[in-house]
């Protein structure tokens, strides 16, 4: 690749000389904040877009690049096909040349549907369902007896040990779970002289009419034979059977008609989990079947259980062949949780019931006076003081008739969970559910502990492994025992190329950092750069070529030991011929790429431009470019001279053990900055939102339950407010905005009126609102657009034709402060609405916070979707800041830096210190360097990710934990350490 600079026709320098390559050609783009672009970018080559926050990188790359890309291939398509998939907008931009198609690798999560996995979204679970279908070897799930076929003589012995009297019918199934009509079948089953089918567990005569609807899935079983057990019958007995097995592929069922007493031990249905045994996963059943299932190819000569002939089905947990019956594959039940219902157990019963507890004099509270009448205590007894049979009462209800005095009548009580499950599965609000919501919980399937397969599943071996052992272990783990599999020769020639394909996909998501994770994890708990990374590692087993891929940050969530090993994935997607632009503000990914373009100078209406194009040396030597200065150092985030020394007080959690944390004990000091930090999957998200933060809301609000996997937190007392500060938006609607979430639009209604035409007019200030009528657009109900559903075409916006888009009505329109309407105001940046307010105390705080964060650049009435997760952060920070401080606040914060550039790390870490200055306590979840070398106090988790991690590593000062060799964030740390030293103090 040349590096000579290209100033011809007026181009920035760039150091590559495009002329030798194929080029993707962007003339006047102009969407969000673009100021009518033009840019030529090379193909087949990394290209990082980077910028300060809000300054257009992701308007370029997804809204304009991708947007394109996308929406050429769906208008390919015809018109029914795309009423089926959402189409993009066309993007403001004149022309795109050179467009490939193209794939967009975002932050959002990977799914929300509780049946995907990590194996079946990367489809590693489907290769190790085909792979343990056609070589796997069957074993008996109660004594873990490798099956062997069976003859028809050991057919006959099984059946003739039922008890005399025993009437039964042998069926031969010829069609298992297949959709159509299958007229055909049942018509040549009648000339081979068979009178009865069985059809989806019902029998009929084959001279009937048997109508079947074709869209749906069938099972039909001919009925062979029907006998009773009596001596003599075993010649008959051969008989049938041999023509059932001929007919089925070697499989028979005896369907035993009346269930008389004795016990049978072959059964489809007669295994259940062993809830103890960790190796052996099932016991046996303790009823007499109504089933036996027998099969020329498997069954146990010792218990007679029965495997059908192995395929992939048997495997998935998503089809009723593999899946457990009680939970239906999912490994979960959704039921109401005790611990969530009664989330403070020293209240009194009548408060203690979550739900029921704001409801007075309600017919709950008559039904609970009347149970605790009837049972003998008395309703105002403090929940933990209620006797074990008594809460079981409350809980679950009883059989003993309770007289209602109200309604002068006996009933029964069902119990509190009962009654509330009915609600919920009964309810055809959606309001009402969301109520309920909060108090159900997953619970692992009592049958299958989560595992989610049937036992017959669980156990088939491939060499000495189940398939459990290999999904259930961490995806290193995973791939060390594929590897160790011992096969024999017939299972190696069939397993070659599945194996081949797993273990390449195990490979690439150990390429990209995710190690710890395992393949039975639901994909809806994974975080944004996991589900990212995993999209990332799929897309490198696909090996497309000539393909354009949008990335968003894939750094996110990642530590820095494992970035060079994303960066070589991102150039092996590249050298397969593929380009790869990727909006990113990660050091070492702006060093590492081929070409760079950086957009700004600043944010919003400051940026929109290209400030570099090139290499590093193009970046380095931009004077406009804010990323260039601090990657050069002509800025620095300057690390604190001194520590805090905090205000003496510390939150202390007693041996905790959730998920992979090690029954540590963790001391967190109160008055710092403190950063928790580690390497992904080490247990910081854990620690910290999943008890950490319960335990705080138990103390302050008693509305959530403390959580169990701890013995206990100390110095609750130090806090009084514990406040998550996360990227979630500030609202899901248009309608919210800065405004309105800071607070700051009610000084500024109140503000408008006061205005001389607002009194004359009698306007208060919900005149100014656009969220109640008055003086809103009814037309538009202040939204200032209508929504046009377009069928098979995205929904279209149309401004108002009433308000043009200013959500208020003429009236309210023509009072004025400064010259400026109200709809004026909501039109207005924060940095020109603080010019306009600088003499009105309520507003200019909350204004010059939101300048402070770095959000200067956005509109009063922006709204809240069209903010980026960093943005919303930040506004939040800034409502925070205005707020009067109590000093015994502590804020939780899970990776403030997610999507802000380096500038705005520094202003940040600005605000962060603020709030700590004014006697509060700040808790980070972090891998950002510049934020953990500016921290007082570093608390760092390991030493890897998964089963591997929950250790404490290290605590102490930055200084302190960059001297541990056994920390890989002290081993970074050290080094940042040295190229920033303490320079002056900010104490």
């Amino acid at each position: 690749m040349s590096h000579a600079a290209n100033t011809k026709n007026g181009h920035l320098s760039t150091g590559i000389n495009l002329n030798n390559l194929s080029l993707i050609r962007i003339r006047g783009a102009r969407q969000h904040n673009l100021k009518n672009i033009d840019l030529e970018l090379p193909r087949d080559r990394l290209i990082v877009f980077t910028g300060v926050s809000g300054s257009g990188k992701s308007s370029l790359a997804f809204d304009t690049i991708f947007a394109e890309g996308q929406r050429r291939y769906v208008e390919s398509l015809s018109a029914y096909a795309r009423q089926f998939l959402g189409q993009l907008d066309k993007p403001d931009v004149d022309a795109i040349e050179g467009l490939s198609p193209a794939i967009s690798i975002d932050q959002k999560s990977t799914s929300h549907n509780p049946r995907s996995t990590v194996g079946t979204v990367t489809e590693i679970y489907d290769y190790l369902r085909l792979l343990f279908g056609r070589a796997g070897e069957p074993h008996c799930p109660i004594c873990d007896r490798s099956i062997s076929p069976q003859t028809i003589d050991q057919m006959c012995d099984r059946i003739l040990d039922l008890p005399d009297g025993t009437r039964f019918q042998i069926l031969a199934p010829v069609v298992r779970g297949k959709k159509g009509t299958h007229r055909k079948l049942l018509s040549s089953l009648i000339s081979e002289g068979f009178a009865r089918v069985r059809v989806n567990n019902e029998v009929r005569q084959l001279d009937e009419n048997i109508e079947l609807d074709k869209n749906y899935t069938h099972t039909i079983e001919i009925v062979v034979d029907r006998l009773v057990k009596k001596p003599g019958i075993q010649e008959r007995l051969t008989d049938s059977l041999a023509t059932c097995l001929r007919h089925s592929s070697g499989i028979a069922v005896i369907d035993i008609l009346n269930n008389t007493s004795g016990r049978v031990s072959a059964s489809r249905e007669n295994n259940m989990y062993n809830l103890n045994d960790t190796t052996n996963p099932v016991n046996s059943y303790q009823e007499q079947p109504q089933e036996l299932v027998f099969s020329e190819n498997f069954a146990c000569p010792e218990h007679g259980a029965v495997m059908e002939e192995l395929s992939p089905r048997l495997f998935s947990f998503n089809s009723p062949y593999g899946a457990c019956p009680h939970c239906h594959g999912l490994g979960s039940l959704r039921t109401f949780a005790p611990e969530l219902l009664i989330p403070d157990p020293e209240a009194d019963l009548i408060s203690a019931i979550a739900p029921w507890a704001d409801k007075e004099d309600s017919y709950y509270t008559v039904l609970l006076q009347s149970v605790a009448k009837a049972h003998g205590f008395k309703i105002y007894t403090p929940w933990n003081q209620l006797t074990p049979e008594q809460q079981q009462i409350v809980l679950y209800g009883s059989d003993k008739a309770i007289w209602m005095e109200n309604r002068d009548d006996f009933r029964s009580f069902k119990g509190v969970i009962p009654i509330l499950q009915r609600q919920y599965d009964e309810t055809g609000s959606e309001l009402q559910k969301q109520k309920l919501e909060p108090y159900l919980i997953d619970r692992p399937c009592e049958v299958c502990q989560g595992k989610r397969l049937k036992p017959e599943a669980l156990a088939v071996r491939l060499g000495q492994y189940r398939i459990l052992d290999l999904t259930g272990v961490s995806i290193a783990i995973c791939k060390e025992r594929i590897n160790s599999l011992k096969l024999s020769e017939r299972q190696s020639q069939i397993a070659d190329l599945v194996l081949r394909e797993i273990r390449a996909r195990l490979q690439f998501l150990l390429d990209v950092g995710l190690d710890y994770l395992t393949l039975d994890r639901p994909a809806m708990t994974l975080s944004g750069g996991e589900a990212q990374r995993i999209r990332l590692a799929t897309q490198i087993g696909s090996g497309l070529t000539g393909v354009l891929y949008v990335l968003d940050e894939p750094s996110i969530g990642l530590h820095q030991r494992d970035n060079s090993r994303l960066l070589k994935t991102l150039t092996k997607l590249r050298d397969l011929g593929n380009t790869l632009i990727v909006v990113e503000h990660d050091e070492e990914t702006i060093r590492e790429a081929d070409y760079i373009i950086d957009i700004g100078p600043g944010a919003g209406i400051h940026g929109g431009r290209i400030v570099s194009q090139g290499n590093l040396e193009n970046l380095l030597a931009a004077e406009e470019s804010l990323t260039g200065a601090y990657l050069s150092g002509k800025r620095v985030i300057e690390t604190p001279a001194t520590r805090r020394e905090g205000n003496g007080k510390s939150l202390i959690l007693k041996n905790c053990h959730r998920n992979n944390l090690k029954y540590i004990d963790v001391e967190i000091p109160l008055g710092k900055l403190v950063c928790v930090t580690g390497v992904s999957g080490s247990g910081k998200s854990t620690l910290i939102n999943e008890l950490l933060y319960p335990s705080l809301q138990h103390h302050l609000t008693k509305k959530v339950p403390l959580p169990k996997e701890m013995d206990g937190i100390k110095g609750l007392n130090a806090i009084d407010k514990a406040i998550i500060i996360d990227q979630s938006p500030i609202g899901r609607t248009p309608r919210s905005n800065p405004a309105t979430y800071t607070g700051v639009f009610d000084a500024i209604r109140e503000i408008f009126s006061q205005t001389i035409e607002a009194k004359a007019r009698g306007y208060k200030p919900g005149q100014f609102s656009f969220n109640v009528k008055g003086g809103r657009c009814e037309a538009c109900g202040g939204q200032g657009v209508n929504v046009i559903e377009m069928n098979f075409l995205p929904d279209v916006y149309v401004q108002c034709e009433v308000c043009k888009g200013d959500r208020y009505n003429r009236e309210t329109l023509q009072v004025k402060y400064k010259g400026y309407s109200i709809a004026d105001v909501l039109n207005m940046t924060i940095e020109e609405a603080l010019e306009v307010f600088k003499n009105i105390p309520k507003a200019v705080t909350r204004l010059q916070t939101l300048v402070d964060v770095g959000l200067g650049y956005i509109r009063l009435g922006q709204s809240a979707p069209t903010l980026s997760g960093g943005e919303a952060q930040r506004v939040k920070l800034a409502s925070e800041l205005s707020r009067r401080a109590t000093g015994k606040t502590l804020y939780l914060i899970d990776e403030p830096t997610t999507g802000l550039s380096f500038y705005d790390v520094h202003k940040l870490l600005d605000v962060l210190q603020r709030l700590v200055d004014k006697g509060n306590s700040i808790l980070v979840i972090e891998h950002n360097l510049d934020v953990i070398r500016c921290a007082d106090w570093v608390i760092d988790l390991g030493p890897e990710g998964g089963d591997k991690g929950g250790e404490i590593i290290v605590v102490g000062t930055p200084e302190l934990v960059g001297e541990c060799d056994r920390s890989y964030t002290g081993q970074y740390l050290k080094e940042v350490l040295l190229q920033h030293p303490p320079k002056v103090s900010v104490r």
